[in-house]
């Protein structure tokens, strides 16, 4: 069974060889970041898939994020490379969830967790990430936790 890492790596060489700039080196970053992640802390260790999955997350919201920054800022140039590596690095993270589907899971995890105000957001954010699992950013998972606790 291949595993995302080993995955990343073999599309890499694919990318490489297929001489596509954007793709080598947007699978070199996430790379890069996945052996950070991997060497960070005390001692080596070997991430799982799903810790894999974190990263690639993590390093496709710094993309949206840099995307509507240069967009914001008149450089639709740079607006358009930080949207083309996010492209690449979407093709490795699950589909996300539309609005409708998200509040479903948000209000059926906040039933089950028993909280009931805002005081209690964090037990129902906790329940609520559980649920969605990282098919949604975190910032759209707490909008609609608010909405759901705010009644």
């Amino acid at each position: 069974m291949s595993t995302l890492k080993e995955q990343l790596q073999a599309d890499l060489t694919t990318a490489m060889r297929a001489r596509d700039q954007v793709g080598a080196s947007t699978l070199r970053m996430a790379l890069t970041a996945v052996t950070t992640e991997e060497v960070a802390g005390t001692e080596h260790r070997d991430l799982t898939d799903d810790d894999v999955l974190k990263v690639l997350t993590k390093e496709a919201k710094k993309r949206r994020e840099a995307a509507t920054a240069y967009a914001g800022a008149g450089r639709a140039e740079l607006a358009a490379k930080e949207e083309a590596e996010l492209a690449v690095l979407e093709g490795y993270l699950p589909k996300q969830l539309s609005d409708e589907e998200l509040e479903g899971i948000v209000r059926d995890a906040v039933a089950s967790s028993g909280a009931s105000g805002m005081p209690q957001m964090g037990l129902a954010m906790k329940a609520a990430n559980a649920a969605v699992a990282g098919r949604a950013e975190g910032g759209r998972v707490a909008a609609v936790v608010r909405r759901v606790l705010a009644g």
